[in-house]
């Protein structure tokens, strides 16, 4: 059970078109362990819940219904958080050999990006984090043909030339003290 003490997102749901196919594109390209599949009661489409910690029954819902004709995704991105940039060079690999398209590379300065489309024309990012803070949206190319330690060593640069630059530590001290005091439980 996730520990929290005030509203947390945890997991998201869409609709796509070719259920299976999708499912072997999460799995097969993020190692998503599929927790539970069946169709609701109440909500009835076929429904796909996927995970990639024993922490959390569901993190993304696959769930049928989408239009066949479906020409937008309103979906603006979905985002998966990574070890270590290597990850960014494999699963960027291996989305590609899946049917990913439009996969390209940016640097926030917080964190280091891949974005790609997945099947069906979803945004999907993949991201490691950087220990250092600039003020967001904030995107320079990111060249994945480049070694981590030289990767890291431009972001740490391009990130200190910017005025609102501070380590990342520091930026979540200061964001602790804004945080609002945890609501008790109702009595």
């Amino acid at each position: 059970m996730l520990k929290v003490n005030r509203p947390t997102p945890s997991h998201f749901g869409i609709f796509v078109t070719d259920l299976e196919r999708m499912v072997a594109f999460y799995t097969e390209t993020f190692d998503l362990t599929v927790t539970d599949r069946g169709e609701g009661r109440t909500f009835r489409n076929k429904l796909v819940f996927m995970s990639a910690s024993a922490d959390q029954h569901h993190q993304l819902v696959l769930a049928s219904g989408r239009p066949a004709d479906a020409k937008f995704s309103t979906v603006m991105q979905i985002s998966f958080v990574v070890p270590g940039i290597q990850h960014l060079r494999d699963i960027s690999a291996r989305a590609a050999e899946r049917g990913a398209s439009e996969i390209r590379g940016l640097n926030h300065g917080n964190a280091l990006s891949v974005y790609m489309l997945d099947p069906e024309g979803n945004t999907v990012e993949i991201y490691v984090d950087t220990p250092f803070y600039v003020a967001q949206p904030h995107g320079d190319p990111l060249d994945l043909s480049k070694d981590d330690e030289t990767l890291m060593r431009e972001t740490e640069e391009a990130c200190r030339r910017d005025p609102t630059f501070m380590p990342l530590v520091q930026w979540q001290a200061q964001f602790e003290a804004k945080a609002p005091a945890p609501t008790p439980p109702a009595a």
